[in-house]
């Protein structure tokens, strides 16, 4: 599901910025093209700073859209992401999106949705359970991190939380908890997964998604330049369609949305 034709390189102004734990602040900004054509899973690509310094966008999926308004949640690294969650109300920004495909809450036919998260991959899913509400499917979040500060359920329902320290929720990782899970779930009916987080996480979902016989999708994360197709910065090696051989794919064009059985594991 691409959108390369109704991109748009917006002016925006940020209209506010909120620390919500853990060096992770929500950005909102009024940007009406956007918001009018995001889809769960689309993602923007931010310029801050009107001086080449730092020269690159920096790439975020959208986390909500309310009316006018987008947002979306950055994490501090440092460099371009702190001039972002630092910026005050009224700073103007470069915008283009929404970027890359979105995930398919159409397909195969189900009735409850498995949202799981690692981190700051909660980003995209309140725009996510929004669509799948209207969908009227049934959603639960599974949601890792290291310990309670890695946790963000902002806008987020029916959450089970697990903690590799066991700071909140179930002492492990989300596979165990989805593994402890799964059963009683899947009892009321079809399960679609969906999911976003670090790689090792995705692919340690993959291989459980297989395993159970699951439909999964996950948004994969990579470093990303122009998020147009043109640096070629964000190739990523996957399994293709057909099961045999792989493919270099750029994530900025063909995803960041992939089916998980196309993920090397």
């Amino acid at each position: 599901m691409h959108h390369q034709s109704e991109i748009t390189d917006s002016k925006a102004t940020i209209i506010s910025t909120r620390n919500l734990g853990g060096e992770v602040s929500l950005i909102a900004f009024t940007c009406p093209d956007i918001a009018r054509n995001a889809l769960p899973g689309n993602f923007v690509n931010i310029k801050i700073n009107p001086s080449n310094q730092p020269l690159l966008r920096r790439p975020f999926s959208i986390h909500n859209v309310d009316g006018d308004n987008v947002e979306i949640m950055a994490k501090n690294i440092g460099g371009g992401t702190a001039l972002l969650c630092n910026a005050s109300a009224g700073t103007a920004i470069e915008v283009i999106g929404p970027l890359g495909n979105a995930f398919n809450i159409e397909t195969p036919a189900f009735s409850t949705a498995i949202l799981v998260s690692g981190g700051i991959g909660t980003a995209p899913m309140m725009l996510l359970e929004k669509h799948l509400k209207a969908e009227e499917k049934e959603v639960i979040h599974v949601i890792g991190g290291r310990s309670r500060d890695d946790i963000h359920t902002r806008g987020l329902n029916n959450c089970h939380i697990a903690t590799e320290d066991g700071t909140e929720g179930f002492k492990g990782n989300v596979i165990e908890l989805l593994r402890n899970m799964i059963g009683d779930v899947m009892l009321e009916g079809p399960v679609k997964v969906f999911a976003c987080g670090p790689n090792p996480m995705l692919k340690a979902l993959a291989g459980f998604s297989q395993e159970r016989g699951l439909s999964c999708e996950v948004s994969l994360e990579t470093i990303m330049g122009c998020g147009i197709g043109i640096c070629y910065g964000c190739i990523v090696e996957l399994k293709n369609q057909s099961g045999e051989g792989t493919s270099s794919m750029l994530l900025c064009q063909d995803g960041p949305v992939v089916d998980a059985s196309r993920l090397i594991i």
